[in-house]
Parts: structure tokens; sequence; C-alpha cells
């Protein structure tokens, strides 16, 4: 007779968030390489669609990311934003109500990102921990009357 037994039937750990050094540095180097991607496309007289992409790297990011990131993350996507994504070219500028309605809408992409694999994580490690609730009849026959 062969029994099939799962391998994996030990607990594993929740996943824990990449460093935060780490994620500012691939924020910094994602943005760096999607701005003149977007250039090349024509895309980047358009800082709406800018913004759009740099919020959905953003908010990958949040997925490996720690809260405490989401600032820094979304601070430096606005950086690169502000900077290629809005003419004239090469200077940072500051127009307050675009640049926090942009800032807010960066940071807003992080923390929903981060939040989102926190829940995942957390629903995961619950589905693994938590008996069935199906008993197997085998284990507890039933007992005669």
């Amino acid at each position: 007779m062969i029994v099939w037994q799962q391998l994996g039937t030990g607990a594993r750990a929740v996943p824990k968030p990449v460093a935060t050094a780490r994620i500012w540095a691939v924020a910094f180097a994602g943005a760096l390489l999607l701005m003149p991607v977007l250039g090349l496309i024509g895309l980047t007289d358009r800082p709406a669609l800018a913004l759009l992409a740099l919020s959905l790297l953003a908010a990958a990011l949040g997925l490996w990311a720690k809260f405490v990131a989401a600032p820094g993350t979304a601070l430096l996507c606005w950086l690169f934003l502000n900077s290629f994504g809005v003419p004239p070219v090469g200077e940072l500028s500051w127009a307050a109500e675009r640049d926090l309605a942009w800032l807010s809408c960066l940071l807003t992409a992080t923390v929903v990102g981060t939040a989102f694999a926190r829940v995942a994580n957390a629903r995961a490690a619950y589905r693994r921990i938590t008996p069935a609730t199906h008993p197997d009849p085998r284990q507890n026959p039933p007992q005669p009357r």
C-alpha cells in the first residue's frame, strides 16, 4: 500500500520584510531607470502617467518593505518625478498643491502595498497554524450506543 505524506509539514515562519536601506536603494535605482524609459516612449510630457508608473513601483516595493520605509520610498520616487517628469527637466521645483498631492499619492501607494503584504502574510500564517475543522473519521470512530 502506498501512503502519501506531505513533505513540508512543519510550521513556516512569516516572511520578514526587507531592510529599509535596501528598499530605498531599489527605489532609487528603480525610479532612476523608470524615468528614462518613460522618456523613451514619450510619456514624460504627461506627469500623470509618470506618477502612475512611480506609484506602481512604490506599491510593489511596499510589498517587501516595513512601514517605516514608506516615507523614504515615496520621497525618492517624488524626487525623480519632480526632477525628470515635469518641465524643466533636471531641475527640482516645488508647487505646493501639486507636489503635496503627488507625495500623498506615492505615500499611499507604498503604505497600501505594505499593508496588503502584512495582511496576506498574516492570513497565510493563520491558515498554517489553525487546526483542520473536519476531523478524520478514522481517528475518532463513532461510538456504538
